[in-house]
């Protein structure tokens, strides 16, 4: 790609993403090509359709998500893995308002542009999920289907203004039924 081709996209995803977090995943396309200082003609030319913008949107974040599994699975014990891999997860779920119905839609349907992302990190999760568990520190009874429902299910109290002051509460009353032994210095 063109560095001026490579600039302008860039420019549209960071415009997009700014509109995301504002207005939520249903921002016309319109506004984002507006607000990008560009007819709608360029935006589509480059993503044409909002799941092209969306995906490309939400792919580094996945890879971030997916790397940072990767990176805790090293670093850190089985417990504290799982917990803040799935903090971040959620944290960073709740700064794209709307995305996790779109996440949530996306991982049944296999002609999605965001399937294969959001596979890979419902596997990086189920990976950290599995390590807690083969160390007793985790529910058995668990998968990474459930996990990544969870994840969804606490983004979305973060995205409903009556109930975000209550997420980190919530979070962290999930996170004690998912582990099974008390957490000592847990993040």
């Amino acid at each position: 790609m063109r560095a001026d081709a490579r600039k302008n996209r860039d420019h549209l995803l960071a415009v997009a993403g700014t509109a995301i977090t504002e207005q939520g995943v249903d921002v016309s396309l319109r506004d984002i090509a507006r607000k990008a200082d560009v007819g709608l003609a360029t935006l589509l030319r480059h993503f044409p359709t909002r799941e092209a913008l969306l995906d490309a949107l939400l792919r580094t974040n996945f890879d971030e998500l997916t790397a940072r599994a990767a990176e805790l699975e090293t670093s850190s014990s089985p417990e504290q893995a799982l917990v803040t891999w799935l903090r971040d997860c959620v944290g960073w779920t709740t700064e794209y308002r709307g995305v996790t119905a779109l996440m949530a839609a996306a991982i049944e349907d296999p002609e999605s542009a965001l399937h294969a992302s959001c596979v890979t990190l419902r596997v990086a999760g189920a990976r950290l999920l599995t390590r807690a568990q083969e160390t007793d520190v985790a529910r058995g009874d668990l998968d990474g289907a459930d996990l990544f429902a969870l994840v969804a299910m606490l983004a979305w109290l973060g995205d409903q203004p009556s109930l975000a002051p209550r997420a980190d509460h919530l979070f962290e009353v999930v996170a004690h039924a998912i582990l099974t032994r008390p957490a000592a210095g847990r993040p």
